[in-house]
């Protein structure tokens, strides 16, 4: 096996933590509320609490990565999110379940930035999107296998035994990072993280046209992917009547066929350049989006065509997601864990406001969902296709 197929399937089982945080407890979401005697939208605040959490950890651990390197930080921080998780299980009420799930995610955020950070390290130009592409073929199998092993465990034992299943998983992958790991960006003494450098650090990349334009188109095509992630309990199950089984193996379906997308994406990315690939995938994202705001509108008279509109729509994120996030971390080399993290930590933020929004905004219906469905497509077709905008897209390092 090649070095780099190596990297990625290590790189893809550490990734999958971020996936299996969030999907293996989610079909999980009515018997949390009945266990501890509260509201189900008071439950979904359990996952803003995570991607606030996320988004907070990701801009403290890119400083971190790119000083003491990437292999250390890592596996103390997935040994922070193994205890955390521990405390997730035997949370008496829900105000604990949403402060510890906040800590969780400040120990499982160095996942996603150091995962970006060392394919930065080891790739140029169209070769980031197609890793990352190859990451989502490896850890997208979490979101396949996680709603159903969730819903098993749900089933036998109780939502409590899956925070238990992550946490020995972050413990195995901090056990693997330790022994296969090689470090690709050693200790910098010479970078600061004194805050008011990381500060100045973060504002130079917000500063950075280039960097603000294609994290912002990132960040408008996530507001689908959270929507999705913070809705779909609700509609399939309680609107759409399909049981935890039957939401687990939708939810893997969509999985699939986002891997699928990433693939073919890796693909073109041989023949097509990365922006000019993502215009045209965002056409084919406002389509369905339209297509799903007019099904919710009529009524969702038939559950099959809003399903497969539902999964046709979602797939379009394995194009957008690894292009956009190549194209914002193009120029940055040296400085890939600060870049990594602030773009993900801007991604999150994003993703907080889904689910606030779906949290606030719960009217028993689907339109919470679907609305903002809508509007990360709008958003991303008037970034990507505004000249004004994608114009200033540089071929030349920054480092």
């Amino acid at each position: 096996m090649k070095p780099k197929t190596r990297l990625i399937l290590l790189l893809g089982t550490i990734a999958a933590l971020g996936p299996l945080s969030l999907d293996l407890y989610l079909s999980g979401f009515p018997e949390i509320a009945i266990d501890l005697n509260t509201p189900i939208n008071y439950v979904s605040l359990s996952l803003t609490a995570y991607f606030i959490g996320i988004a907070i950890g990701q801009l403290i651990n890119g400083p971190l990565l790119d000083r003491f390197g990437r292999k250390t930080p890592l596996i103390i921080g997935l040994v922070f999110y193994a205890f955390s998780s521990i405390g997730c299980s035997l949370a008496p009420d829900i105000y604990s379940l949403i402060a510890l799930r906040f800590v969780m995610a400040l120990g499982g955020s160095v996942g996603m930035v150091a995962s970006r950070a060392i394919i930065r390290d080891h790739f140029e130009h169209n070769e980031i999107a197609r890793a990352l592409s190859a990451l989502i073929l490896v850890f997208g199998l979490a979101p396949i296998l996680a709603p159903m092993l969730g819903s098993l465990v749900l089933q036998h034992f109780g939502w409590r035994y899956n925070f238990l299943l992550l946490s020995g998983y972050a413990l195995l992958i901090s056990l693997l990072a330790g022994f296969f790991l090689k470090e690709s960006h050693g200790a910098d003494t010479s970078y600061s993280i004194k805050p008011i450098k990381i500060i100045a650090s973060y504002r130079d990349l917000l500063r950075d046209r280039h960097f603000l334009v294609f994290s912002l188109a990132g960040c408008f095509g996530m507001i689908a992917l959270f929507a999705y992630i913070s809705g779909s309990s609700y509609v399939l199950r309680n609107i759409l009547h399909f049981d935890e089984i039957q939401y687990a193996y939708i939810f893997g379906l969509n999985a699939i066929c986002f891997i699928a997308a990433s693939q073919v994406n890796r693909y073109l990315l041989k023949k097509y350049d990365m922006l000019l690939l993502s215009k045209y995938v965002a056409l084919a994202f406002i389509g369905l989006a339209l297509i799903l705001v007019l099904q919710v509108v009529f009524g969702l008279t038939n559950s099959t065509a809003f399903i497969v509109n539902f999964i046709l729509f979602l797939s379009m994120l394995g194009f957008i997601n690894p292009n956009l996030q190549a194209l914002a971390m193009e120029p940055y080399k040296s400085k890939a864990g600060s870049a990594a993290a602030l773009l993900g930590s801007l991604r999150m933020l994003t993703g907080t406001a889904a689910s606030a929004y779906i949290s606030i905004f719960h009217d028993q219906s689907a339109w919470p969902m679907v609305s903002l469905f809508g509007l990360s497509a709008l958003l991303l077709v008037a970034v990507l296709w505004s000249p004004k905008w994608t114009n200033s897209r540089q071929k030349l390092s920054y480092d």
